[in-house]
């Protein structure tokens, strides 16, 4: 199937100052020079530590701020060039439901006003409107006569973000991006809601865009896996392939620092240490080098690429290690493997 979402290059900085004169200073690179392709009926899951520009990524693909440069395709059209895609229609075709349930509710409007606001807005009657409103609510499992005419402040923290994926499934869009939509939730509340948005986007055909830091979660609900670090994608694949055997010791790292349900296997030794460099003007080369245990000269001049990806079974790293041709010394080599060697020593 043809790709729903094709980002190339995008890039966003927040200019920093200071100073007497309030001079700026430099830039953070929150998201810095991205490229990846989504698939119509995947859901893709983006990972990494906070601060490395999940949220600022989710916010660009909904034009809620503006890129400074870079191409955001959907549905083979460019958003906002000439003869392109009116943010109008992207909106109408691309919804965005926010970690926060309920500062994402307006507190004045009852539950079925806030579902049934974005039709009326593109156009649909009030009654029509009303009726799809009780309709979806329905589907995410809110009864409409009885949950339709309260307020966000009478609702717990589920059912607040299922009334926020009804809202998000009322203009009938494509594709959902879900930032942080479960992490607020107790862990029974957000198994529920995450088998409802499987059941959605089988019911719905959606594609999704699953943002989170729970990686179980991501595994759970992802077909690919994107992995960021400081503004850049390290790594992307499907997700089996990125669980079994990731290739950037970045990721490697992440998936060691999932909490075992068996209370005897503990972590001895943390799998990261230090903290990220410096986002504003960030040195050259492999931005992980200062974190990572197989740094060599290589990472420190050369910033490795990405490489490119044909499919959705493609499975690339931003590492000179995966790379055969690099000139590291393990290189042809992921960090799976790696990591196996230095355990066997």
């Amino acid at each position: 199937m043809p790709p729903m979402l094709v980002v190339k290059n995008l890039k966003k900085y927040f200019p920093v100052k200071g100073g007497l004169l309030n001079r700026k200073v430099g830039n953070v690179h929150a998201v810095d020079d991205i490229s990846f392709t989504v698939f119509k009926g995947e859901t893709l899951g983006v990972v990494g530590e906070s601060g490395c520009g999940k949220s600022t990524l989710a916010r660009l693909l909904m034009y809620l701020m503006q890129p400074d440069s870079g191409e955001v395709a959907f549905g083979g059209r460019a958003v906002g060039a000439k003869d392109g895609l009116p943010l109008r229609d992207l909106r109408r075709n691309l919804q965005m439901v926010f970690q926060d349930s309920y500062s994402s509710l307006n507190p004045r409007l009852p539950v079925e006003a806030s579902v049934a606001y974005g039709p009326r807005v593109h156009g649909t009657s009030a009654a029509k409107a009303r009726e799809t409103a009780r309709g979806l609510l329905g589907k995410v499992g809110l009864r409409p006569e009885l949950f339709g005419p309260r307020y966000p402040h009478e609702l717990s923290g589920g059912q607040k973000q299922r009334v926020n994926i009804a809202r998000a499934l009322a203009l009938a869009p494509k594709m959902l991006i879900l930032d942080e939509a479960v992490s607020a939730l107790d862990k029974s509340v957000e198994a529920q809601v995450l088998n409802l948005l499987r059941q959605l986007k089988r019911e719905f055909d959606l594609t999704y865009l699953f943002i989170s830091h729970d990686l179980n979660v991501v595994q759970y609900i992802s077909d690919r896996v994107m992995v960021m670090y400081l503004g850049q994608v390290v790594e992307m694949g499907p997700v089996d392939q990125i669980y079994n055997g990731p290739k950037h010791p970045y990721t490697a790292a992440l998936l060691k620092s999932r909490l075992a349900m068996d209370p005897d296997d503990k972590i001895v030794t943390p799998p990261l240490t230090g903290d990220p460099p410096n986002p504003i003007n960030p040195a050259p080369g492999c931005r992980f080098r200062s974190r990572c245990q197989f740094a060599e000269a290589i990472c420190e001049a050369k910033a490795p690429a990405l490489g490119a990806w044909a499919n959705r079974a493609s499975h690339v790293a931003a590492c000179h290690m995966a790379d055969p041709q690099s000139g590291h010394t393990r290189a042809g080599t992921s960090a799976h493997d790696a990591l196996a060697e230095e355990a066997a020593r």
